[in-house]
């Protein structure tokens, strides 16, 4: 899920239909174009209006209440997901994506009763209908019959243990990456962080004017 579309549905009101979007409100009126879903799909509790500078949302913002809803129930989302979860050691399951989900769905029904427009995205997102064809999204799928998983420069076959890999130290922590088929082997982590290496050059400059 895309966490920035419910933000941005909480600033800017439900996505314009295809062939409003981009237009100009002068190019709208002259074609003599209207958001029928737009006026179906009103947030709980009314709106004010807030102009989607980009054009694809129609600034029809949920009030202050409703946009509390979406945007903490975004972060409780996003904390169920999070890179952090690594760090506590807790696992990321597929029933735990789906509650997320879950949670977002409920979320975008208390506000948007009558639901969403079917064009938008948000609403394709989760009825797993949304198009990404094309777009810089579908690079980030990967079907799972061509999924590959590598660790060290090796492929890690479908079939074999862990161990195969990994060796049977059970608490070893590796950094594992996902590949598609034929796509070659994925480029290897860098040896030090971006934040570790400014920290380096940091004291190299310090230390070279110490000796100056």
């Amino acid at each position: 899920m895309n966490f920035l579309e419910i933000e941005d549905l909480a600033k800017h009101g439900t996505m314009l239909p295809p062939n409003i979007m981009g237009l100009t409100d002068e190019q709208v009126e002259e074609l003599k174009l209207k958001d029928e879903w737009g006026e179906k799909c009103v947030p709980m509790g009314g709106w004010t209006f807030n102009k989607d500078a980009i054009g694809r949302r129609n600034g029809r913002q949920p009030n202050e209440k409703m946009q509390e809803i979406l945007k903490n129930n975004v972060e409780d989302a996003r904390t169920m997901i999070s890179k952090k979860l690594v760090q506590q050691d807790k696992l990321l399951t597929q029933k735990i994506v789906q509650d997320a989900l879950d949670i977002l769905r409920g979320a975008v029904m208390i506000v948007y009763p009558m639901g969403l427009p079917p064009h938008d995205v948000i609403r394709q997102e989760f009825e797993n209908t949304e198009d990404l064809t094309g777009t810089q999204a579908s690079l980030e799928v990967i079907d799972i019959s061509l999924a590959q998983l590598w660790f060290s420069g090796k492929e890690m076959i479908q079939g074999k243990k862990l161990k195969n890999f990994l060796g049977s130290n059970e608490k070893t922590k590796v950094i594992v990456k996902l590949q598609k088929r034929g796509a070659g082997m994925p480029g290897r982590e860098p040896l030090m962080s971006e934040e570790e290496r400014k920290l380096l050059m940091l004291h190299a400059y310090k230390r070279q004017e110490q000796i100056k």
